[in-house]
């Protein structure tokens, strides 16, 4: 997988170095942080022209691009038989900014780990590696087949599910002790019908001026902050 930007190989050649592959560069490229840890790595790198980057990149590349092993997803089991308490579930989300902005906000917040599911939901790629400004590497991100059914395993392992929707109850009335699985709906259409069954509370976010919802990584990140200032 190739991953670029500034943000994302510097993470990559502080903590990752085994993962990548190769590393190519635009000549001239004069970052005195990345090309100080370029110094002391042993692997394969190419000196290339800038269209030549453009040519590889699907988005702004800003002088570098790894190629990286893929990015290898953390098996429900592993978080479910742990001491994690905090959870984001996402379901069906279909933008890669979103999710990766999700994944820098929950690192950041330090939630535990983040559940997609495998079908109908963007998936780890090069702009969401980007978008997450690299925390990536930092954050355990699982990807399940059935949803609603890693929905039942986290409720028989003690997690309180809270979904997020336009007509569910104001958000700072719920209680968050415990171990909480935070679930935020797709872009455009919410949280699917078997998923909003299956949780214990739906959270809403008053709106109080003409718009009437919120991007879901601008959701998520008010609903992640009350989670944490709650159980703090």
């Amino acid at each position: 997988m190739l991953v670029y930007g500034r943000n994302v190989a510097e993470e990559f050649l502080k903590n990752n170095k085994n993962k990548i592959k190769k590393i190519i560069i635009q000549e001239g490229f004069d970052d005195k942080n990345i090309n100080s840890l370029l110094e002391n790595v042993n692997i394969p790198t190419y000196f290339k022209k800038r269209y030549e980057l453009d040519k590889l990149a699907e988005g702004v590349h800003q002088g570098i691009i790894l190629d990286v092993m893929d990015y290898e997803y953390y098996p429900l089991d592993e978080v479910i038989n742990s001491d994690m308490e905090f959870i984001v579930m996402l379901d069906h989300l279909e933008d890669p900014h979103n999710l990766g902005a999700i994944i820098r906000t929950s690192e950041a917040a330090g939630v535990d780990a983040i559940i997609i599911p495998q079908n109908r939901e963007v998936q780890i790629n090069a702009t969401v590696m980007k978008t997450s400004a690299g925390t990536l590497s930092k954050m355990k991100v699982c990807r399940v087949s059935n949803i609603v059914q890693a929905m039942d395993k986290l409720k028989k392992n003690g997690f309180w599910i809270v979904g997020t929707a336009m007509d569910g109850e104001d958000y700072r009335d719920i209680n968050y002790d415990g171990k909480i699985a935070l679930v935020i709906g797709n872009e455009g259409n919410g949280m699917s019908r078997l998923v909003r069954e299956n949780c214990d509370f739906v959270a809403s976010i008053p709106m109080y001026g003409e718009v009437n919802s919120l991007n879901a990584s601008v959701a998520s990140g008010i609903m992640i902050y009350e989670v944490v200032r709650n159980r703090k």
